[in-house]
């Protein structure tokens, strides 16, 4: 049974950073994609970023690129999302994904595990 578990999250103030953490377990993850998606209240879930788990290529979306770095660690079996100069609009639930493909997607209907969400508060 697979579970994701996000920490990390928590209330910065804009040009600030944060570390969010995927702890996954339940299965071997080499083909797996990882995705970090978000939330904000009267929105729809969005894509952020998404890493290969075992080459490491990644994918973010154009507003946060250059800004939030994804990354893995296989030995912790964690996924990362590091967020730096952090702005009030990215203030969301967070949510990690994973999805039983190598291949990458931004579209949060083909991931096929979800984690609980770790909230994100960005004030200005």
């Amino acid at each position: 049974q697979v579970q994701l578990v996000e920490s990390g999250g928590g209330l910065v103030q804009a040009g600030g950073s944060l570390r969010l953490s995927c702890a996954a377990s339940g299965r071997t993850f080499s083909s797996y994609a990882m995705g970090w998606f978000r939330q904000a209240p009267g929105k729809e879930r969005e894509f952020v970023a998404t890493i290969r788990w075992s080459a490491g290529s990644a994918e973010y979306a154009d507003s946060v690129k250059g800004r939030f770095t994804i990354s893995r660690d296989g030995a912790q079996n964690t996924v990362y999302l590091q967020m730096n100069s952090l702005k009030a609009e990215d203030t969301a639930v967070y949510y990690c994904a994973a999805r039983k493909s190598y291949t990458l997607s931004m579209v949060a209907a083909v991931y096929d595990y979800w984690g609980q969400g770790t909230q994100v508060t960005v004030s200005s």
